[in-house]
């Protein structure tokens, strides 16, 4: 059965339509138009939200957890629920991301993710889990932040087919600092292999980053945390990850862990095609304050801050809100926020049927209103329960 539904705009990438019709069938968009240039099938359901805003269904390419749940747990009802979390806030889809742990633990944590992934339900209202971002164990010891420092090792190629394996197909990020040693050649396997690489955690050079780049690295990890400060005459990574337009970037918006002056300034550096939104998310994201895990280690959660040992420790961030943050820390325009969680991580990924509300697309699609709060999802077309 087709679904037809109408809004008062629609967002996509570069693309902006006023009163648009989008019509939804077997999980895909077949069409998206104006109503003079669109007839609504006779037998069509009619969804109307006439004062709303049609955007793609947001991508969130860096969580570790939500409503209660660690990925690292492995347990299918638990990520389900965090799925459920997710599309009632507008996201579609998502890397579950892991956190360093011990070589035997991280191994069993991504062969568990990797397998709720291939059983995950084609039909059900959640957001999917498209694949692990493994965020360590390769990954600068003076930069660890919250990673356990005994964990934390060089990169090798042992270790990538080790964990390549246990993903069985799905490890679709991995973040690594590339002033380790066997970072290039890793690296390169890692590209050669289908498998995107992230630049973070790290106390590199802007030298280090320039290699890992033409190495194929084509992303940055939540740029400003973990990694060295940049100075005037010292750049190090960071000055790369603002000024190379051969990498995306991604930032924790949420006004604690990057000031809004400086997200401002970051979106400045990266503009609207190149910057990417994430949440960084743990198990505390809607949840009341407390106690929670973040892999195998304990997280106090008060109001907007999620610390370990007085550090920082992931966030209780959504991408609704990031959105709406960017809208108030660098006054863009709601159009221009959006593609930041949409378009961008989809081009992170490489994946074409992601990101954007066009035919031929996944007919996720997430109903905002015109202050960017989440109203309705759809999820391969299916209703959540907003």
């Amino acid at each position: 059965m087709q679904t037809a539904i109408t809004a008062a705009e629609l967002y996509s990438a570069e693309q902006r339509i006023e009163n648009p019709v989008v019509i939804v069938e077997d999980g895909q968009i077949i069409s998206v138009a104006s109503p003079e240039s669109c007839e609504i099938p006779v037998n069509a359901r009619v969804l109307e939200f006439p004062d709303a805003v049609l955007v793609p269904g947001y991508i969130d390419l860096h969580i570790h957890g939500a409503a209660g749940y660690d990925v690292m747990e492995g347990s299918v009802s638990g990520l389900e629920r965090m799925a459920a979390f997710l599309a009632e806030r507008g996201v579609s889809a998502f890397l579950a991301t892991t956190v360093t742990a011990e070589l035997s633990h991280l191994e069993a944590a991504v062969a568990k993710i990797a397998s709720q992934i291939e059983h995950w339900p084609a039909d059900a209202p959640l957001a999917r889990p498209i694949g692990i971002h493994l965020e360590g164990p390769c990954i600068s010891e003076l930069r660890r932040g919250v990673h356990p420092r005994e964990h934390v090792c060089n990169p090798s190629i042992d270790l990538l087919d080790r964990m390549h394996r246990a993903a069985n197909g799905t490890l679709k990020l991995i973040t690594m600092a590339p002033e380790l040693p066997g970072a290039m050649e890793t690296i390169r396997e890692a590209v050669a292999r289908g498998i995107k690489v992230s630049i973070g955690h790290t106390d590199g050079t802007a030298d280090d980053a320039l290699r890992a780049i033409e190495a194929g690295a084509t992303h940055v990890t939540h740029t400003f945390n973990a990694m060295r400060l940049m100075e005037h005459r010292a750049p190090g990574v960071l000055g790369v990850a603002l000024s190379d337009d051969r990498v995306t970037a991604e930032i924790i918006a949420d006004g604690v862990h990057v000031d809004p002056r400086v997200v401002e300034i970051f979106l400045r550096s990266k503009g609207a095609k190149l910057a990417v939104l994430v949440t960084d998310a743990i198990s505390a994201t809607g949840m009341p304050d407390g106690r929670y895990r973040l892999g195998e280690f304990e997280v106090t959660v008060a109001g907007p801050r999620a610390l370990c040992d007085g550090r920082l420790a992931g966030s209780v961030l959504t991408l609704e809100q990031a959105v709406q943050n960017v809208t108030r820390f660098a006054n863009w325009p709601l159009a221009q926020a959006v593609r930041l969680a949409t378009a961008n991580p989809a081009r992170v990924l490489g994946d074409a049927k992601l990101g954007k509300c066009e035919p031929g697309a996944r007919a996720d699609i997430t109903v905002l209103s015109r202050t960017g709060t989440v109203q309705q999802s759809f999820v391969g077309g299916i209703a959540t329960r907003n």
